[in-house]
């Protein structure tokens, strides 16, 4: 039998459907996002506080912040067109990114590990390297950032 499913594991696989479902339907899906991440958590008899509120702050969080995202995604990916990239890599690394930069309670290496374990779990055998190697560099260009910042106060 195999251990249960962590809530911050599910909280993320929710927060992907959605915003798999998000990129592929287009902005008249925001209407239903609230709606559409209760009922996939409810599908899951999931509790609301636990799974349902950290899925939501994962979706809000990567679409609020979706083009500063998408520019930082970009220039990793120098010659890889974002539309080309495959739809769940692409909102694997969406929402690790928007871990990343602005979730401060979540340890860059449990992100990069979680985004990892998705792309492998809802995409290709390939893709748990190429998110590795994109969210290791970001994650490196975070840390860079963060330095001068902090030598500063």
């Amino acid at each position: 039998m195999t251990a249960p499913i962590r809530r911050r594991t599910r909280a993320r696989e929710v927060a992907l459907q959605v915003l798999f479902q998000f990129d592929l339907r287009g902005a008249d899906y925001a209407q239903e996002l609230g709606r559409t991440t209760a009922q996939l958590c409810a599908d899951e008899g999931e509790g609301p506080a636990e799974v349902t509120d950290y899925a939501a702050r994962l979706v809000d969080g990567t679409l609020q912040h979706r083009e500063q995202i998408d520019q930082r995604l970009q220039a990793v990916t120098r010659n890889w067109d974002l539309r080309r990239m495959a739809n769940v890599d692409r909102n694997v690394l969406r929402m690790a990114i928007y871990e990343l930069m602005h979730c401060r309670d979540v340890p860059p290496k449990v992100v990069i590990n979680e985004a990892i374990e998705l792309a492998k779990k809802f995409s290709t055998a390939n893709s748990g390297g190429f998110v590795n190697g994109i969210l290791d560099r970001i994650r490196i260009d975070l840390e860079a950032q963060a330095k001068p910042a902090q030598a500063a106060e």
